[in-house]
């Protein structure tokens, strides 16, 4: 019999085949992750421990971001990577699309997925400001140049989290972690 919850320790050892059980009890949440470019595996790892935390759909590796099995990325989930579905795409674009074609999944008269770039920009509004109606999907782009022009221009909302020091930005994990846990206690989603 299989523990509710496991540590660091038994994510890393657990059998695949035997957490497959536990994850169809597993209530998902309609929060995405579409990560375009992120290049430090170590992050990479980190965002499926965020996305296990909030029980999330799915995470979408896309462009340039590493793929499990990569050892950095199996180090940094501690395991997680076993039990949150994820797929790769070539360009964010592809993922924007899926998600876009879901908004029949829910079933809710005029429900679409939101999809909300974390980064500087522009068009940007404060993280504290927008709106995070479920389904939401989280993009988060390249450590040093962020999420790209051209997919800025697919999504339908821009935050950033407002910076009062010398450093420009956050790290992509602190960044997604700070914007994904207030839209999710803003929104009710899991509850």
């Amino acid at each position: 019999m299989m523990k509710q919850s496991l540590t660091a320790k038994d994510l890393r050892i657990v059998d695949e085949d035997e957490i497959k059980a536990k994850l169809a009890s597993i209530k998902r949440n309609p929060i995405y992750f579409i990560l375009e470019d992120v290049f430090d595996t170590y992050n990479i790892g980190g965002l499926f421990r965020l996305a296990d935390a909030l029980a999330i759909e799915k995470i979408y590796l896309c462009g340039g971001t590493e793929t499990p099995p990569n050892s950095r990325i199996l180090k940094a989930s501690v395991g997680t990577y076993k039990v949150v579905p994820w797929e790769y795409k070539h360009a964010a674009k592809e993922a924007i699309d899926e998600l876009r074609s879901l908004n029949t999944k829910y079933q809710i008269p005029n429900t679409k997925v939101n999809v909300i770039a974390i980064e500087q920009a522009q068009n940007s509004i404060d993280y504290r400001e927008a709106n995070y109606t479920a389904p939401v999907a989280f993009l988060v782009g390249n450590e040093t140049s962020g999420v790209t022009e051209a997919t800025l221009k697919l999504v339908d909302q821009v935050v950033e989290i407002p910076m009062w020091g010398i450093n420009k930005s956050l790290n992509v994990i602190v960044s997604a972690a700070i914007v994904s846990y207030f839209a999710f206690s803003k929104s009710g989603t899991g509850s």
